[in-house]
């Protein structure tokens, strides 16, 4: 039996499922919008790469590689860009560091680690004022530790690296994973084994940043993964942040599209969920982000999702692409997702049904984040744990929902809710025709 209180229950995986028929679970691939950023600026250029996300306060913070001439190269430097509503980013002038003779730029910082700097907010709540920001960088076998009092101001957390077990050649990403109370790292290392030639990735775990687990690769559903996973982009579901989702880039490097481009390869991304960290689940083997129709994205390294989700709305999620790698118009662009709307538990016309496991939860409303067609709906049955129907909350007693709502709560013809189940053990059964489920929470109060 689990707990699940009043958190939200996303559908990105089958966990809470115990039985499903005429039910599959759904990949929800994104809409792509409006180019955020294209990287003209001299300190920039067409291999800028790396792009990490987050919401701070008022802003939304943006860091990328700028001018890179070689991987191991000290000129390489990170950028950075910021943006009230998640849609518009301009480059401040900070006035940090030189290039082409002047200040007048965005660089926070310069050095061998920009080839792949990855910076976050730290929520740790016990993180001092002076590394309240916290990154990290490296190539060359040697992942090193910084941090920031304000996000511009970088310093080295020690002289030595703090990894050193992996290829880190590209975008290895850290954050504070407040479920678990500790730091967690995502790098990037070639498989061996049965897989000997992949790029692949592993993860390992800190409680000060500095002092690092051994890493351990990343296990899958079906066994470890064919294909080039290039990067990870992983981060704590927004909302439900016991989950943590993955938009690895796969590379595909034997395949050419457009002839005549400098390197061979192209790449797409993927979508990847956990609820430990370690053990991940592939809601799909089909790609969550695909090149499209534009030819510049069939070429090396284009679809390289950013790290991070921001809500730019009430109803919408906003993740970031890198689009046209290598070209001298290389830039990003916003991909626009339902709020907790990734996957979902979907039915056709002919209907469906699934019954979780025994559980608890801690709330009297039960709310629902769905979409159904006109002619589609979704009930819900509460059974107690061998499978019965409690009185008065059977499929027949329920009021079919209908609509796209986030938030919609489900009623009972003689009950409101659900407040004299709460802490009880019981299964809950999902009906749904035509219709998809995204997520479900128990509210601790009916909506005024």
């Amino acid at each position: 039996m689990v707990d699940i209180g009043t958190r939200v229950e996303p559908f990105v995986d089958t966990w809470l499922l115990e039985q499903r028929t005429g039910v599959e679970l759904r990949v929800h691939p994104p809409e792509r919008r409006e180019v955020v950023l294209t990287t003209n600026r001299p300190w920039e250029g067409p291999d800028s790469a790396y792009y990490s996300v987050f919401r701070d306060g008022d802003r939304v913070r943006l860091y990328y590689r700028g001018y890179c001439p070689a991987d191991l190269s000290d000129m390489q430097v990170t950028c950075y860009a910021e943006s009230r509503d998640g849609v518009r980013f301009t480059r401040p002038n900070l006035g940090q560091f030189e290039f082409g003779g002047s200040t007048a730029n965005n660089i926070v910082f310069r050095g061998r680690a920009s080839h792949n700097l990855a910076p976050f907010r730290d929520s740790n709540p016990a993180a001092a004022p002076d590394a309240r920001y916290k990154a990290l960088g490296g190539v060359d076998g040697k992942l090193y530790a910084f941090a920031s009092p304000d996000g511009l101001r970088w310093r080295p957390l020690r002289a030595e690296p703090v990894l050193t077990r992996g290829a880190f050649d590209s975008l290895n990403v850290a954050f504070w994973d407040a479920t678990a109370r500790l730091y967690r790292c995502y790098s990037r290392y070639w498989a061996a084994g049965n897989y000997a030639g992949y790029r692949a990735i592993q993860s390992c775990t800190s409680t000060d940043f500095i002092h690092w687990s051994e890493p351990l690769p990343n296990s899958y559903d079906g066994g470890p993964p064919d294909e080039h996973y290039y990067t990870s982009a992983t981060r704590p579901c927004p909302g439900a942040e016991h989950i943590l989702l993955a938009f690895p880039m796969r590379f595909v490097p034997e395949r050419t599209r457009l002839q005549g481009y400098r390197e061979p390869g192209v790449s797409d991304a993927m979508l990847l969920t956990s609820r430990d960290g370690s053990a991940w689940t592939r809601p799909s083997r089909s790609a969550w982000l695909t090149p499209g129709r534009d030819p510049r994205n069939w070429t090396q390294r284009s679809n390289m999702p950013a790290c991070g989700i921001i809500e730019t709305g009430a109803d919408e999620w906003s993740l970031y692409a890198s689009e046209h790698y290598g070209w001298p118009d290389n830039r990003l662009r916003r991909l626009r997702a339902r709020k907790l709307g990734l996957c979902s538990l979907r039915a056709g016309a002919a209907g469906g049904e699934a019954v979780t496991r025994v559980l608890r939860f801690g709330g009297p409303v039960p709310l629902l984040n769905l979409a159904t067609s006109a002619a589609g709906s979704i009930a819900l049955e509460v059974q107690d744990p061998d499978g019965q129907a409690l009185p008065g909350y059977a499929l027949a007693d329920c009021v079919p929902l209908f609509g796209d709502d986030l938030d919609r709560p489900v009623r009972w013809r003689e009950h409101a809710d659900l407040a004299a189940l709460i802490g009880r053990p019981v299964r809950l059964r999902f009906v749904l025709r035509d219709a998809d489920l995204f997520a479900m929470r128990f509210a601790a109060a009916a909506r005024p």
